[in-house]
């Protein structure tokens, strides 16, 4: 741990007090790197799949990311502001006697609660796998749509 001189200055600080956050921050991954092993944190295995989210005047695009993931294995729902996605992404055994050098690819299931950011017409969703990408349509719903008023002069 390092000990930092107290030199008066400017609310107390004579440098810039996002430096001493930043200190803190490095000490803290010091801290946990200790804590792991020498390692350091490893990366976290983020969330699956990832995916975008847009929409246009009439449609929200949810775009998803399943490589390796058949499309008869993945169920999809609307419940109120919410797209549910749930699957499973299988990897082929490779042998009894194989040793691994690298393992990444995971395999398993995954389930993705999506909330959205509209209502959307849940009768009329589409949705399309194409390449491992998962691209699904969401009509919004009518009283979600944007709407011209029309102002009258009198």
């Amino acid at each position: 741990m390092a000990v930092v001189r107290w030199k008066p200055g400017f609310f107390g600080w004579h440098r810039d007090p996002f430096s001493e956050m930043n200190r803190l921050r490095r000490e803290m991954d010091r801290i946990f790197g200790d804590y792991a092993g020498g390692r350091g944190i490893a990366p976290a295995a983020g969330v699956f799949p990832p995916l975008n989210i847009s929409e246009d005047d009439s449609n929200l695009y949810v775009r998803a990311e399943l490589p390796g993931v058949d499309p008869n294995d993945i169920e999809m729902t609307t419940k109120e502001n919410n797209l549910i996605l749930k699957g499973e992404r299988k990897i082929a055994p490779e042998g009894e006697k194989v040793s691994y050098h690298r393992r990444e690819r995971d395999a398993g299931k995954f389930r993705r609660i999506i909330s959205l950011p509209t209502l959307v017409d849940a009768d009329k969703v589409t949705a399309v796998c194409k390449n491992g990408v998962l691209t699904v349509t969401l009509p919004k719903a009518v009283e979600a749509k944007p709407r011209q008023v029309t102002v009258k002069a009198e």
